[in-house]
């Protein structure tokens, strides 16, 4: 876990252990259950965490970046993410016909949230579709960053013109918290859920717990 002032990037310990290419679900499927392993990623343009880490840096000699990733379950089902969830419509994809929904929200155990919204995010890196979602977010850090949207139907236009720069926060009806273990319910029926920028099934009940130092990435 990277602490404040201390250099995240660290001479790489040895040859990465597996070759990964593809987007951030093909990388989280290829570290679930491959604790601390060092990877050397290949990312399509449309994996998000490459542009977080910036794995398309070149160094003189080699450096590694440790990477915590995320534990999902979505009505019982079990996931692994290394990017970011969103239960709810995505703020990119939120209009003015979008409805929202009661959800209640508890972070380490507290609640936060019993109220409606649009959608909620989890994020252990920055960005969705290279959009500046989570500007504070940083995938080295040991905890998982919240936002919370429940901005009015006049409101949503103006939140997705400012995402690409990551001005859309802060903002009144967005809640921006801070966690390692977040816990989600819908108030009724099931919402939309996307992990790692694909369409899950929807869920009534999602939980998200940060897996610190879950693998490295050579750059």
């Amino acid at each position: 876990m990277v602490e404040k002032g201390q250099a995240w990037e660290q001479p790489a310990s040895g040859p990465p252990d597996w070759h990964v290419s593809g987007d951030d679900a093909a990388l989280a499927a290829a570290v679930r259950g491959h604790a601390h392993a060092r990877v050397e990623f290949v990312p399509s343009p449309e994996s998000d965490l490459a542009r977080a880490v910036g794995v398309h840096r070149t160094s003189p000699e080699p450096l590694e970046l440790t990477i915590d990733a995320m534990r999902v379950d979505a009505d019982h089902r079990e996931e692994f993410a290394v990017n970011m969830l969103v239960f709810g419509v995505a703020p990119d994809r939120a209009n003015w016909l979008t409805r929202d929904a009661g959800v209640l929200v508890s972070i380490d155990g507290r609640v936060v949230h019993d109220a409606r919204a649009t959608a909620v995010v989890v994020a252990n890196g920055q960005y969705l579709r290279g959009l500046d979602l989570v500007p504070r977010g940083h995938p080295g850090d040991g905890r998982l960053e919240i936002q919370i949207y429940a901005p009015t139907r006049r409101e949503r236009a103006g939140v997705r013109t400012r995402l690409p720069q990551g001005v859309h926060v802060p903002h009144p009806r967005i809640t921006q918290l801070v966690g390692r273990r977040i816990d989600i319910r819908a108030d009724r029926g099931v919402l939309p859920v996307e992990v790692d920028g694909h369409t899950d099934s929807p869920a009534a009940h999602v939980t998200v717990e940060v897996v610190p130092e879950a693998f490295s990435i050579l750059i």
